[in-house]
């Protein structure tokens, strides 16, 4: 199967893949949450070929992840993120998360602090129902509205 294909997979974790699964993307949205917005200053940030960075950018805004627009000072564009891409800010906060779990024995590189307290930003799993703490023991992946056809795993459960 071909990365594009997986666009048409109904699964709600493989379809977002299609977009934000290349490394450069993640990085890129990290750096818009940065407040980094023009084009040269991903570029100096990165270090990545201008095609690459260019392609990865267009593929946000195809997405309607980012837009481009006029800056409101000067001649020059900027890109901007929009609701959906300010909705991936809890994912790069869990794959952070991970990472300072997982990646960085010395401790966190950085520390994200709340403003209003300076309490420490962190990604909880929760039940809408019951407030209840969720670990993937707790999760049962079940069939959805959107699902067609049969998908599931070997066991009979949906491959979630």
């Amino acid at each position: 199967m071909r990365y594009e294909d997986l666009a048409d997979e109904p699964c709600s974790i493989t379809r977002p893949l299609v977009i934000l699964g290349d490394r450069w993307t993640l990085v890129i949205l990290k750096y818009c949450f940065a407040g980094v917005r023009r084009f040269n200053a991903f570029q100096s940030a990165l270090g990545i070929s201008r095609s690459r960075l260019q392609d990865r950018l267009d593929r946000l805004i195809e997405h309607g992840i980012l837009v481009k627009q006029k800056a409101a000072v000067g001649a020059h564009e900027e890109y901007r993120l929009t609701p959906k891409g300010h909705d991936l800010y809890p994912i790069l906060m869990a794959i952070r998360d991970w990472g300072d779990a997982h990646m960085a024995p010395e401790g966190a590189p950085v520390e994200y602090r709340h403003r209003g307290c300076t309490g420490e930003a962190r990604v909880h799993l929760e039940c809408d129902c019951c407030g209840a703490a969720l670990t993937a023991r707790e999760v049962e992946p079940l069939p959805g509205p959107g699902l067609t056809g049969e998908v599931a795993s070997e066991s009979g459960r949906v491959a979630g």
